[in-house]
């Protein structure tokens, strides 16, 4: 169903495809594409649900549009993103007249030099950048108990299937806003969820790519051993296409020297027999019991891939699940990264900036604690900024611990032991009631051994509990992103499970 009021309903659904299709044959230009989207957001984000998914729209965005079509008329497009609008989480450096905030105050004034690697790759395929998605400020690096999908930029983002139920985040309005029909697709970044979570409860497909598959470079860090950038769309394909498009090398971002040779045109995995003679592993223990509806969807997911020439392995449970989840060296490493990442990126903002460091930045919530800590507080920052440079020996000891519990002796282990082409998870619960006062509700997630161990994820949407979506996580080892959407793909064509929202006040 459209939402109240809802212009343009032929976009509900809209694929990249099917868009790049109608400009081909004249019936539609990027300019009238993006002045669509931008009434959809005006009518569903800025009014009416208030969902509150896009941060900022691009005042250049319609000029762009029109650029566009002039060189479509002239030279032909430039590829399948060409006149597309795409919405970038709002940690993503433009060197445009939108702003990069990470949803906090603190850095309204700030202008950065250059756009980051991924937002400049998107402009090079041919993308309308149409805005900036709204997140959980500074990607719910803040505090203990914050709410997913606010910012003080911001406000509370929403779910767009009930309007009381949380986005989850940090990729909050990413996910949000491509759920709700605002944007072709968008980018967001997980550090541990951040991608996976918000796919999940708002029915999308997203993909959290291996570590050095993509650039952070021109992101605002969370951790440089675990920060990923990775794409949202509606369908696997839509997301396949932006993960084709900004992954490869970077010479900005070192770690991505690991992807020479290794980043391909995923779109040439869409196969609906992806599944055929694949081996999954059902890795029960941690990642299921938590909610038994979630736990029923899966096993609904289980049956759907045996019937498509599936080999289920179940058990497969990941050796380590348990340590990684009690080990409290996840957060420490996070704490001395977060310190030293953000310090580098805060201090090579320009003079205009309100902010240049970590210590600048708790000086400016506490300033503004009516704008900026009226929910919550800054706990998570503070713990940081008492931690040490990175050579000192308890963050190496963590960093080595949390690579050995999720490579290793983790997923590779039980990966080699049955031969596996994937281990499968629910993504999480269906999505909790937002709570300012006493945050998330969150009750578990199947997103930390890739997280720790830098290896990918793709959600998918696998069904829905009172019109709540969940999704399902398949993972693999270091750069089998190619083989991950090969059996998304297949499962996908199979169930089609995803629904469009109906932007219910609450749940029924």
């Amino acid at each position: 169903m459209s939402g109240p009021g809802a212009p343009f309903g032929e976009l509900e659904e809209a694929t990249i495809t099917s868009l790049q299709a109608a400009m081909t044959a004249g019936h539609l230009t990027a300019r009238r594409l993006t002045e669509r989207y931008l009434a959809r957001i005006a009518a569903l984000d800025q009014s009416g649900p208030l969902l509150r998914s896009v941060i900022e729209t691009n005042a250049e965005a319609l000029a762009i549009a029109e650029a566009l079509d002039r060189e479509r008329a002239a030279s032909g497009p430039r590829g399948p993103l060409h006149g597309i609008p795409i919405l970038l989480k709002d940690n993503i450096d433009t060197a445009d007249a939108m702003r990069t905030t990470a949803g906090s105050l603190a850095l309204m004034g700030a202008r950065p030099a250059h756009d980051a690697t991924v937002a400049a790759r998107l402009r090079a395929a041919g993308a309308v950048l149409l805005g900036k998605a709204n997140l959980s400020e500074w990607a719910n690096f803040r505090s203990t108990h914050s709410s997913s999908g606010w910012s003080g930029r911001g406000g509370q983002c929403r779910n767009p299937y009930s309007l009381d139920r949380s986005p989850c985040g940090s990729s909050s309005g990413s996910a949000a806003a491509v759920a709700a029909n605002l944007a072709a697709a968008s980018l967001g970044s997980e550090t541990d969820g951040s991608i996976l979570c918000p796919a999940g409860v708002n029915g999308v497909v997203g993909i959290k790519p291996t570590l050095g598959l993509t650039s952070r470079a021109g992101v605002i860090p969370i951790a440089h051993s675990q920060d990923t950038i990775g794409p949202f769309g509606r369908t696997v394909a839509d997301a396949a296409v932006l993960l084709s498009v900004i992954a490869g090398p970077d010479p900005r971002d070192a770690a991505t020297q690991a992807s020479d040779g290794r980043a391909t045109d995923y779109t040439r995995h869409l196969t609906p027999d992806g599944l055929r003679g694949a081996r999954i592993g059902i890795a029960r223990e941690v990642y299921y019991g938590y909610s038994e509806k979630a736990d029923a969807v899966t096993e609904r997911a289980i049956e759907a891939m045996r019937a498509l020439g599936a080999e289920i392995v179940d058990p497969a449970n990941i050796p380590t699940a348990k340590q990684m989840r009690e080990a409290e060296t996840e957060l420490e490493v996070l704490l001395y990264e977060f310190k030293a990442d953000l310090n580098t990126y805060l201090g090579a903002l320009g003079p205009h900036a309100p902010v240049h460091s970590l210590e600048d930045l708790i000086a400016f919530n506490r300033a503004h604690a009516e704008e900026e800590l009226p929910y919550f507080g800054q706990e998570i920052l503070e713990m940081a900024a008492a931690k040490g440079p990175l050579t000192e020996p308890a963050y190496l000891a963590a960093l080595e611990t949390n690579r050995r519990l999720a490579r290793q002796e983790g997923i590779d282990a039980v990966m080699e032991a049955h031969q596996l082409d994937a281990l499968m998870m629910p993504t999480g619960g269906p999505a909790w009631k937002i709570d300012l006062l006493v945050g998330d509700h969150h009750t578990g997630g199947s997103a930390q051994p890739a997280a720790l161990a830098g290896y990918p994820a793709i959600s998918v949407p696998a069904g829905d509990a009172f019109g709540l979506p969940i999704g399902i996580t398949l993972m693999g080892r270091a750069f089998s992103e190619a083989r991950l959407i090969e059996l998304a793909s297949a499962f996908e064509h199979a169930t089609q499970a995803r629904r469009a929202p109906r932007f219910l006040t609450a749940t029924p």
